[in-house]
């Protein structure tokens, strides 16, 4: 679902945010006789970053009443945080989605295009939000509790359709036509796909009735295609389900795990055959092309509840490019001041995204921005601050934090096939 602003109003924008950046090699634009045009072809480096800001209710509509006024001290919160950050690419996960956008387009105009507590106001010319699995209802029987009906039982957990929807801000134009989405895309469908035993009987947890309509998408897997300059930048977002809240079949952990491997195979040609999306087209990416992963994927590298390190699925895959993790010095302060199973953790607290329960999982990594290998990360970091340190106090917004990533995307002369 886009937006628009003028190209005087874009161009602006665009220019403006990107002095913040430490490398800015931008293309330049020059409207002329109603269109725009590239004046040079330079590398463009881009901030790209992923927010997980909690901003969830448990009726439809009810964020959108509440975003109305412009006053929502949480919306303020989170959108100071992006001011300060100025991305140029955003994906906002657990953000309610209705079918008019509406909620996508308040926290757009009333927060993040209006100056909070001094901040310049960032203007997303364009955005796209569209329907997720949660609350959508399965109609059988998925967590075994003799009704087929409630949130359990809705394709992706959640009390109405939309709920910890996502939406992508974004200061570069999409191209809405290749949109791919995966939302439909059975979980039986995936070769060697991880689906639950049941431990007690050594059963298929799940009947061949549950599997021919259970979707592997929690949310959505979307492939989104921004245009910058020359060249196409696939942003790959999803949201996969948490790899707990379940029983001894560990079947969110099995669905989290084949959630994040669909993007591993996805970005390989060799591997993708199997995959169809929405409009019954197959296949994944060409080779060659450029994208990035964004999302609250729900699994740490080392720690936590996530099977067999699901998440290295892309952390360690050999389409990414490995050379940064975005880290924090407030992170490390927090394990070390919060402690519990903090202290029992494998992983470098540095790099921590959320802030959990020091008597439960502890704080994790879980929200990543992953770069193809070609693309080239400039430098890297997760907003959370140290306890003295400015902006500390907006942290309480979302028990996530935001993470960016400034990347290199060229810009040839010629638009590379894909």
């Amino acid at each position: 679902m886009p937006i628009f602003l003028s190209r005087r109003q874009f161009v602006a924008e665009v220019a403006s945010s990107a002095i913040g950046l430490a490398v800015v090699p931008v293309i330049l634009i020059a409207i002329c006789t109603g269109e725009t045009r590239l004046l040079r072809a330079e590398p463009v480096q881009l901030r790209v970053a992923t927010f997980n800001v909690a901003l969830h209710r448990p009726r439809a509509g009810e964020l959108i009443h509440e975003l109305e006024s412009g006053n929502c001290l949480k919306a303020k919160k989170l959108a100071e945080i992006i001011q300060s950050i100025r991305p140029h690419v955003i994906l906002i996960n657990e953000l309610d989605y209705d079918q008019q956008c509406k909620a996508a387009r308040l926290f757009n105009q009333k927060y993040l295009a209006v100056s909070q507590n001094g901040h310049k106001p960032l203007v997303f010319p364009y955005f796209h939000a569209g329907p997720v699995n949660t609350g959508v209802p399965s109609t059988v029987d998925l967590n075994k509790d003799g009704v087929t009906e409630g949130p359990a039982d809705a394709f992706g957990y959640g009390m109405f359709p939309g709920q910890y929807g996502m939406t992508l801000f974004a200061m570069f134009p999409i191209q809405q036509a290749r949109i791919r989405t995966f939302q439909t895309f059975l979980w039986k469908d995936m070769p060697g796909a991880l689906l639950p035993i049941d431990p007690k009987t050594g059963q298929p947890y799940y009947s061949s009735r549950d599997l021919a309509v259970l979707r592997l998408s929690s949310k959505g897997h979307w492939d989104i295609p921004l245009q910058i300059g020359r060249n196409v930048l696939h942003v790959l977002a999803s949201h996969p389900t948490p790899p707990v809240f379940d029983g001894p079949e560990d079947r969110n952990g099995s669905r989290n795990h084949d959630e994040i491997r669909f993007w591993a195979d996805y970005v390989l040609p060799d591997r993708s055959q199997y995959i169809y999306d929405d409009q019954g087209v197959c296949g994944g990416l060409a080779a060659g092309s450029h994208f990035v992963v964004l999302g609250d994927l729900n699994a740490d590298p080392q720690d936590g509840a996530s099977r067999n390190r699901a998440v290295c699925q892309l952390t360690e895959h050999p389409a990414f490019n490995h050379k940064l993790t975005p880290r924090s010095e407030g992170a490390a302060q927090q394990a070390v001041l919060q402690g519990g199973v903090n202290h029992k953790h494998r992983g470098d607290a540095a790099s921590d995204t959320c802030d959990f329960s020091e008597q439960g999982p502890g704080n994790l990594r879980v929200d990543y921005v992953l770069p193809s290998n070609n693309l080239s990360p400039r430098q890297a970091g997760v907003y959370w601050p140290r306890t003295n340190e400015p902006g500390f106090h907006l942290i309480d917004a979302s028990d996530h934090r935001l993470v960016w990533v400034d990347i290199e995307v060229s810009c040839p002369h010629k638009s590379p096939s894909h």
